[in-house]
């Protein structure tokens, strides 16, 4: 790969990015291996977001750059529409398998976004395969994020993601958010306030009846907007709400699935069993683009008591990639093979305590941590929502740590093999980042 600047940077438009600003003052990395990125200058970045969430067994896994580079060799394409390969077949099972069977089928996708629109299509099918075509309505959660597709944009709620793309989808209402910044602030874990906000969802149910609604679909914890952390005993309060109704419940875990919170899915960390889970990034260590629901055994019944023939109208090109499957039956060995999930577990406090030493320092109004995920959110700058952070974020960079932020937020998510060594690394610069920060 070529690891000097590029010639022009003029051709690439970038997502989400403020481009003219990135062009005038590049950020550009060209290698990584382990815990840390190589700038295009030669200077070690430290992770301390996993990519984009993305990372949970650190950059360059020797299994997993293994398996994608014989598998390229073998079978570069294979099709899964009316054909397959074996390894689709061989992750479907070892996913499952990581689920502790609580799902019963998986289907593919090649991205967050996909796999969201992917489960709201299978909700409403699924209704409409058992006789109750009328729940058609879906519903998201304010400051939500599911991705930029228009399903996943529609039951979002994250106002300047939807601002310029029209009405999106109709039949869409959304719960209120969970944040709190008076009665939560500095929260280790679950927050004390706040499970009552569930209850809206009996109001919303109330308004619209809930012969008309199809699913509920939130992120356990809400990661984009911010890291938010639900309230204790607000999971398994939809979840009530949801099974009395006849609503499915979908968790969209592409962020915290695959151990951010320290379990396998975020399901498991808060043992709330939604009807699907959506999911991607960590399914291949981010190496490959990949992403997938899970569905319990009863949606994917309710297909196949349909007439012969294709039970579901739906799938990608790039559907169970061979590179993809894999990337991800690799980056599952890693898991197991090197305690990916024992090492987050154990370090966790120690990751805990420093993400909160860090109270007291300027600007700093709030600290929300859980598993390997913290949030630190910095009072705004008045006039200028958002200037503070993107700060934070380019003198963080200038000085060895890669850090995301979100409006005022700045959002942490490691790779999960970090040792003490990198924790101690990442807060010791963004400390002194943060006592500099105007």
């Amino acid at each position: 790969m070529n690891e000097s600047k590029p010639q022009s940077m003029s051709s690439f438009w970038m997502p989400f990015t403020n481009n003219r600003d990135f062009k005038a003052h590049p950020r550009l990395l060209v290698s990584a291996e382990g815990m840390y990125y190589k700038d295009v200058d030669g200077n070690a970045i430290l992770d301390g977001t996993a990519g984009l969430w993305c990372v949970p067994c650190g950059h360059a896994q020797p299994k997993i750059v293994a398996a994608v580079s014989e598998m390229v060799g073998q079978l570069d394409f294979a099709p899964t529409f009316q054909m397959g390969h074996p390894a689709a077949f061989d992750l479907a099972e070892q996913l499952m398998e990581y689920t502790d069977h609580k799902f019963g089928h998986v289907f593919y996708t090649n991205s967050g976004s996909e796999a969201v629109d992917t489960a709201l299509k299978i909700a409403l099918a699924y209704h409409k395969a058992r006789g109750e075509g009328g729940r058609t309505r879906l519903i998201g959660r304010e400051r939500g994020y599911h991705g930029v597709g228009f399903g996943g944009l529609s039951v979002g709620g994250i106002g300047p993601n939807r601002k310029n793309f029209g009405p999106l989808l109709p039949g869409v209402d959304h719960l209120p958010h969970t944040h709190n910044l008076l009665k939560n602030a500095f929260s280790r874990g679950e927050p004390d306030f706040g499970v009552e906000l569930a209850d809206e969802l009996e109001r919303i149910v109330a308004l619209h009846d809930p012969s008309t609604i199809a699913a509920v679909i939130i992120e356990p914890v809400s990661g984009s907007t911010g890291v938010l952390v639900p309230p204790k005993g607000y999971l398994k309060r939809l979840r009530e709400i949801t099974s009395k109704h006849g609503i499915l419940l979908i968790f969209d875990e592409v962020i915290t699935g695959f151990g951010r919170l320290t379990t396998p899915f975020a399901a498991d960390y808060f043992d709330v069993e939604p009807d699907m889970i959506t999911t991607a990034k960590g399914i291949t260590n981010g190496t490959v683009p990949m992403g997938a629901v899970f569905s319990k055994q009863f949606i994917h019944d309710a297909f196949m008591d349909a007439p012969p023939g294709i039970e579901l109208a739906h799938g990608y090109t790039y559907s169970g990639h061979p590179l993809a499957c894999a990337a991800g039956l690799a980056t599952l060995e890693v898991f197991k093979e090197q305690g990916v999930l024992e090492n987050a577990k154990a370090i966790q406090p120690y990751w805990e305590d420093a993400v909160h030493s860090l109270r007291g320092l300027p600007h700093v109004i709030d600290i929300r941590t859980i598993g390997l995920v913290a949030g630190i959110e910095l009072e705004p700058i008045a006039g200028k929502p958002g200037a503070r952070a993107f700060a934070a974020f380019k003198k963080a960079f200038a000085d060895g740590i890669l850090i995301r932020v979100t409006g005022d937020i700045i959002a942490l998510s490691p790779p999960l093999v970090l040792e003490k060594k990198h924790i101690d690394e990442l807060f010791g610069k963004l400390a002194d980042v943060l006592r500099n920060l105007d």
